[in-house]
């Protein structure tokens, strides 16, 4: 390695080193996981780069009998006439007291950090974030929510340290007879 490189890898340590920590998000005390399961809209996140653009984003969740979760993500990219993308992680439950810990792996073997940090007593609103504070998922039972329910969850998520501003409403549009 050329000392420049060198000298780029010691500021980025340094630099990442310096960086304000932030106490971890604290998960749900309990998720029920066969109530879990089912389809949840995304109502709103800080999109990954997959994400951009996603219209009537939902996430689907299985649970298998060997106890890891079948995920679908499928949305309509830039558009409700977009073309569809689905995607096929796979989660794993970290924390089997909770089962608000989980894993989601897109590709082997690397997993995802995936934390259930709300979730309503009726199972009707979540929300999943990580300790990076870098992406959040507003999701529900349903397409759209009160208005008074989302202010309320973004005030949560700016109290856990998140940037709200980078917080996306995801289109969501369903006639009767397209709902997943």
């Amino acid at each position: 390695m050329n000392r420049n490189l060198y000298s780029i890898l010691a500021f980025l340590l340094l630099a990442t080193g310096c960086s304000p920590s932030r106490a971890p998000l604290k998960t749900v005390e309990e998720v029920h996981l066969p109530r879990f399961m089912g389809d949840w809209y995304v109502i709103a996140n800080i999109p990954t780069f997959i994400e951009k653009g996603a219209h009537n984003a939902v996430e689907s969740y299985r649970l298998d009998q060997d106890g890891t979760i079948a995920t679908t993500f499928t949305f309509r990219k830039d558009g409700f006439d977009g073309p569809l993308k689905t995607y096929t992680p796979r989660g794993f439950v970290r924390d089997t007291t909770s089962n608000a810990a989980w894993g989601m792996q897109f590709i082997w073997p690397f997993k995802a950090e995936y934390l259930i940090i709300s979730l309503n007593e009726a199972y009707t609103q979540t929300i999943i974030g990580r300790n990076k504070r870098d992406y959040v998922w507003i999701m529900a039972r349903t397409p759209e929510i009160p208005d008074e329910d989302y202010a309320r969850l973004i005030a949560d998520l700016a109290a856990w340290g998140y940037d709200i501003s980078k917080i996306e409403k995801v289109p969501q549009s369903w006639p009767e007879r397209q709902t997943p």
